[in-house]
């Protein structure tokens, strides 16, 4: 099952280890086990049924698909996807084509322990709250994420510290994603609209 819908809501790309909708489309779900206590994960779940069937067909259904900001961070918590290491928390907020993204990172599962001299990665150490501002939508069936800023514990990170330490530790492994990331959406997705608390979807 590809889990693509819920990242460009999202912008898990860049920075502090999410890999972006176009990485995340490629693994499978991993199912909760808290059963059926996630209610709206169930329905965030249908949805991205609907999308992927709605792909295999000779002319989609161009009826929009909307999921709510709650379906999209329930699901995230019901651990049916698998977030990459070092974040440990995830909460989306997104209005009229803006994505804000709330973590908690742990900055040294990302390093893997790799140490620089650089004073530039002096601040991506331990684990903290981070908060990435990003402008997010998909049109043409391509998806652009643009991180405007990040910080950590409420404290700005200077743009040249973010560009190096997402070109050392982030881009070698997950070479579509940086700063300003550009992917083919999946599933025959056409447009990918960031509204109030919602993202809205259509198929081509």
């Amino acid at each position: 099952m590809k889990n693509a819908t819920v990242i460009l809501v999202g912008v898990l790309v860049c920075v502090f280890g999410f890999v972006g909708w176009k990485t995340l489309a490629q693994q499978s779900p991993t199912r909760s086990s808290s059963g059926s206590s996630h209610r709206l994960a169930l329905s965030m779940q249908a949805k991205l049924d609907h999308i992927q069937e709605n792909a295999k067909l000779a002319h989609p259904d161009q009826t929009p698909t909307v999921m709510s900001e709650e379906e999209i961070n329930d699901y995230l918590a019901s651990g049916r996807v698998q977030i990459p290491k070092g974040v440990k928390k995830v909460r989306l907020q997104g209005q009229s084509g803006k994505v804000d993204a709330f973590l908690t990172v742990d900055f040294d599962e990302i390093r893997e322990n790799q140490h620089s001299a650089n004073p530039l990665l002096g601040l991506f150490s331990g684990t903290h709250d981070v908060t990435v501002e990003t402008d997010a939508a998909g049109s043409g069936g391509q998806g652009r994420v643009q991180v405007r800023a990040v910080t950590i514990d409420g404290m700005e990170v200077p743009r040249m510290a973010l560009q190096y330490f997402v070109e050392k530790y982030i881009t070698p492994k997950y070479p579509n994603v940086g700063l300003d990331s550009q992917f083919q959406l999946p599933d025959r997705i056409d447009t990918a609209l960031v509204g109030y608390h919602k993202l809205t979807v259509t198929q081509k």
